[in-house]
């Protein structure tokens, strides 16, 4: 098991190594903010100091806009991402590719129709053409992943987000988006609160071992009722309706043996002490996630 940086929110990077040192881990999944507060240099440190691996970081993507000058600095933004994680020891850079043009920021409204052409096709809405930057974009940065030891980890979020935060929504998306990369350089995240409702997602987990393109593992639970920002309604797992039993069976099927990291969004959870969260997921993966790795 490993923690996710964001699943203790509010703890920088040597609080969050402490606790899952002190909680018996052996690897920690790390976001950018808490990197870049210290430096990547110092965050390895951090971690190699207390006993810890870096499971994956977390994130690069956003590659959506069509502007050219936002193109350029997202490219720029994701080639510091995949220097980070090199430095950080880890080869898994997970990939949140971003939404469509028309929102905005994350979580905002969205921006108007132009109002010239009145009732014309708004590029800011086109999703295939938005999708197809993506994948010009990943074909972009995969030779200075190579180049750097890294694999680009491209995750699908639940449909609910394409608008303002990935315009990849299922695993198979996933998978063809990376098909034209080696597996070692562009793979998938598996995260059971992104992926669960997927008709097809048992093929697509088989696929993606097949493939060799399962890089990461990540889970949680979709609780009810959503929060009013709906990204922060992942629970513990056991506590909502993932059959993670089953998912995770799927996984180990399908030849993965990495770490699992959980990583929850909830203000409860944020709210408890570090201590209580780590031990409420040590206990929930005993029960429901190792009998069936």
């Amino acid at each position: 098991m490993s923690l996710n940086t964001a699943t203790t929110k509010h703890l920088r990077l040597p609080e969050a190594a402490a606790a899952a040192a002190a909680a018996g881990l052996s690897a920690i999944g790390v976001w950018r903010d808490r990197v870049q507060e210290v430096g990547a240099e110092q965050a390895a440190r951090v971690v190699a100091d207390h006993g810890l691996r870096v499971s994956s970081l977390c994130r690069g993507g956003f590659l959506t806009t069509p502007d050219p000058d936002g193109a350029a600095a997202a490219l720029e933004d994701n080639r510091l991402a995949i220097r980070e994680a090199a430095t950080l020891g880890t080869r898994e850079l997970i990939m949140v590719v971003g939404g469509l043009p028309a929102c905005p920021a994350p979580g905002a409204a969205a921006r108007p129709y132009p109002s010239a052409d009145a009732g014309a096709a708004d590029p800011a809405r086109d999703l295939v053409a938005t999708r197809q930057r993506v994948a010009d974009r990943i074909a972009e940065l995969a030779p200075y992943a190579a180049e750097h030891g890294v694999r680009l980890v491209l995750e699908p979020l639940h449909p609910m987000f394409a608008a303002d935060r990935a315009v990849l929504s299922t695993l198979g998306q996933a998978l063809d988006l990376a098909a034209p990369f080696a597996p070692d350089v562009v793979g998938v995240v598996v995260d059971t609160y992104h992926v669960w409702w997927d008709p097809d997602l048992r093929r697509q987990v088989a696929r993606a071992g097949a493939e060799g393109r399962i890089a990461s593992y990540q889970v949680c639970d979709w609780v009810l009722p959503l929060a009013a920002e709906p990204l922060n309604s992942r629970g513990h797992v056991g506590d909502g309706y993932v059959d993670v039993a089953t998912i995770t069976g799927w996984v180990r099927d399908a030849g993965y043996a990495g770490d699992v990291e959980v990583e929850i969004f909830h203000e409860a959870i944020w709210a408890d002490p570090a201590e209580a969260t780590l031990a409420t997921m040590a206990e929930r993966h005993v029960r429901h996630v190792l009998p069936h790795l």
